[in-house]
Formats: C-alpha cells, sequence, structure tokens
C-alpha cells in the first residue's frame, strides 16, 4: 500500500511541475507569438493539459478546477486587444491559457459526469 501511495504521490507531483511548465509555456508564448508555429503551440499546451486533467486533481479540487475553467473560458470572449500597448500580448496569452486548461476541464468534466452516473 505504501508503494502505490508513493506512485500516486509521485504522479500528482509530476502533473504539479506539468501544470507549471504549461502556464510558463502559454504565457511566454502570448510575448513572443511569431516565434512559435501555431500547431507546435497548440499540440503541446494540448498534450499537457491533458497531463494535468489526468493526473493532478482529486475530487475535492474538481468543482473549483471546473469554475475557474469556465472563468477563463468566459474571458477568452472578451477582445483585450483593444487595450492598447498591452491589449494584444494580453489576448495572446488567455488564449494561450484557455487552450492549456481546456483538455483537463473536458477529463474532469468527464470525470464528473461517470462518477455521478455511477453514484
Amino acid at each position: 500500500m505504501v508503494q502505490k501511495a508513493g506512485k500516486s504521490l509521485e504522479l500528482h507531483r509530476i502533473a504539479h511541475y506539468t501544470f507549471f511548465v504549461g502556464l510558463l509555456i502559454a504565457i511566454v508564448a502570448g510575448f513572443f507569438r511569431t516565434v512559435f508555429t501555431p500547431e507546435v503551440l497548440v499540440t503541446t499546451l494540448v498534450i499537457l493539459g491533458f497531463v494535468v486533467g489526468l493526473f493532478n486533481l482529486t475530487a475535492k479540487e474538481t468543482t473549483p478546477f471546473l469554475i475557474a475553467a469556465t472563468a477563463l473560458m468566459l474571458a477568452g470572449i472578451v477582445n483585450l486587444s483593444l487595450i492598447p500597448g498591452v491589449g494584444l500580448y494580453l489576448r495572446n496569452m488567455l488564449s494561450n491559457i484557455v487552450v492549456f486548461v481546456v483538455p483537463g476541464a473536458i477529463l474532469m468534466g468527464l470525470k464528473t459526469i461517470w462518477k455521478l452516473a455511477r453514484d
């Protein structure tokens, strides 16, 4: 049992690091949008988002994560590029963060529905 708990803790830790790496990539790519090819950026963020959704979240983190993901997706609708100077960078960063968070939100939503249907 100790080995299983240790393995679970290690996966949880890897997912935490994956979250910070994905968030850092999303923010940096927002500043340097022309440096990153869109296909590579989106693919990387989606894969990292799936890893976070699969291994990071516990049952008590599900609702706050889904609420935060919904808030980010709704914020992504706002045209931040209208803000002079920094608006384009903010829009790019938020778009990247949404691409990163959505796969995890999909997985958490499916896990939640599965648990509700099972009970």
